[in-house]
Order: structure tokens, then sequence, then C-alpha cells
């Protein structure tokens, strides 16, 4: 049987999660029943991320990873996103079993993400995928615009809840563009509402290619901040971030108002869910942002 990581078992996911703790204990047999079902054998040790656990395993000669994540998460809605972009800038998938939150899936690099790469190589590997996935969505996917709706109703209450944590002008201006881009027609194109560096792996079939995608319909511009403040370490100047941002803007071909307006409501947003969870590096890094976009 396969040894759960103790890093897995230390995510903070866990922490208060105490039918997740007992699903990680379950684990070892979780995978050697999904193995017996698909004709699999381990090929290797285990990793993960912070929510799913990742086994490579093998079919006769062919290599995939068999991922299990816990109950509760929503195993039908990334199978349905896979199946829509097909390989088409993301990893291929070959098996689903929603009852055991089991996906069988194409086997990437785990040794070398795009976190690994410069910026200025990055960027442009991110704005050539969010291209490649910009194909047309199913209407019934959550859009982009109605995210930005949501923000209209919520920013000012967090805002106030938290006693203030900005400058008013940067919450009065962050609603006001999330009005204007819920109201506003967006492209209804499939975008990845959660693409950032560490979920871009190197590949076999292609340069990169993106792991766990979460659909949605709208801009794809929607979700470039996750690539700036997650290393925004790496832009010690204004001019460097904002020279990062038209690298994004020019090679992804996307409205450059449209991007710096999303950039302002996912800081926002970002920054008013990670302070009540006590996350020390994030806000800092969204009020930078937010300084130089407002």
């Amino acid at each position: 049987m396969i040894a759960v990581p103790e890093t897995f078992r230390e995510m903070p996911r866990w922490w208060h999660d105490h039918p997740g703790r007992s699903w990680l204990d379950a684990l070892p047999v979780l995978v050697e029943t999904q193995c017996r079902r698909w004709q699999l054998e381990v090929d290797g040790a285990p990793r993960h991320g912070s929510n799913a656990l990742v086994v490579p395993v093998r079919r006769g000669a062919d290599p995939f990873v068999l991922r299990l994540s816990p109950p509760g998460d929503d195993v039908t809605s990334e199978a349905a996103a896979l199946r829509l972009w097909a390989g088409r800038g993301t990893v291929r998938l070959f098996e689903v079993d929603v009852d055991a939150h089991a996906l069988l899936l194409e086997r990437l690099s785990s040794s070398r993400s795009l976190q690994s790469e410069p910026l200025s190589t990055a960027i442009p590997v991110i704005a050539d995928l969010v291209t490649q996935l910009a194909v047309p969505a199913p209407p019934k996917v959550r859009s982009t615009g109605s995210i930005a709706a949501k923000h209209v109703e919520t920013f000012g209450g967090d805002w106030s809840a938290l006693e203030g944590p900005t400058p008013r002008t940067q919450l009065d201006r962050a609603i006001h563009l999330a009005d204007d881009l819920a109201h506003s027609r967006p492209a209804a194109l499939a975008v990845d509402g959660d693409l950032h560096c560490e979920q871009v792996l190197a590949a076999d079939r292609a340069p990169w290619l993106v792991v766990d995608p979460v659909l949605l319909r709208g801009d794809p511009e929607y979700d470039f901040a996750r690539v700036l403040w997650s290393r925004l370490d790496e832009l010690p100047e204004d001019s460097d971030i904002t020279s990062a941002f038209e690298l994004f803007v020019g090679a992804a071909r996307v409205p450059p108002e449209r991007a710096r307006a999303w950039v302002v409501v996912r800081s926002m947003s970002y920054l008013l869910w990670s302070i009540p969870r006590s996350l020390t590096d994030d806000p800092p890094r969204c009020r930078r942002l937010l300084d130089l976009f407002c």
C-alpha cells in the first residue's frame, strides 16, 4: 500500500476538517481499491497539492496518474472542464469514478512547474494558455459577470466587517469596476478560474499544460491578478508590475482596461477573503496591486 505523505497531512485544509482526516487515513485502501478497479499498478511515490493526492500509476506500459479528492470536492465539474478542453492546453482525462472521487489523468512532469521559470518566460506561457482555453463555453457554466455582480453585493459589508482594510476610495473603485464588469457583455468563452504558475506543469505532448482547472465562462483576462500576487515578490518596483501586466495583455490580446478592472476586483476579493483566514503574505500583496491599479 502507498504511504500518505506527512506533508499532505499537515496541509491547512485538514486542521479543522475531521472527516478529511478520516479520509487521509483511508487513502492507502482507497488507492488500492481504485487500482484494482481500473487495472492499475502503482509506479512511484505519491505527491499532492493542498487538496488532492496524486499517485503515479501504469496500465501495462502506459503511464498515468491517479488523482483522489476528498468527499465534498466537485469531481464532476472538474471532469466536465477537462472533457470540454479535451487536452487543449490542459492535462488529458481518461477515466472518472465520481463515487470514489477519482480521476485517471495523463502523466505530466511532477518536478517542473511554470513556477520555476522566470516571469519573463512564464507570463507569455500563461497568455498562450489563456488563448488556447478560450473556446466557446456552455451557457450554463458560471460566468465571470455573475462573480462580479456578487462582489458588488458583498464588498461593502465585508470591507466594513474588517474595519476598512483599504482606503475607502479603493473600495468604491472596486465596486464601480465590478458593477461595470457585471453589466457589460463579457465574451462567452471558457476561462480557467484558477490559473497560476503552480498549476502549469511541463509535459511531453506540449511544453506546458494546465492541471486542476476551474471552468468559468466569460473574460479570458479574469484571473491574471492571481499570477501577479502569487509572484509579486519578484517584481520589486511598480514599473516591474506594469511591465508584467503589459506583457500579458499584449501576448493574450485582451482589452487592457478590462484586464486592469479585473486586477482591481480580484485583488479586492482576495484581500477580503484572506484577512479573516489569517493569511500573512497575501494581504500586503493585494494592497500593493490595489495601490497601483486603482
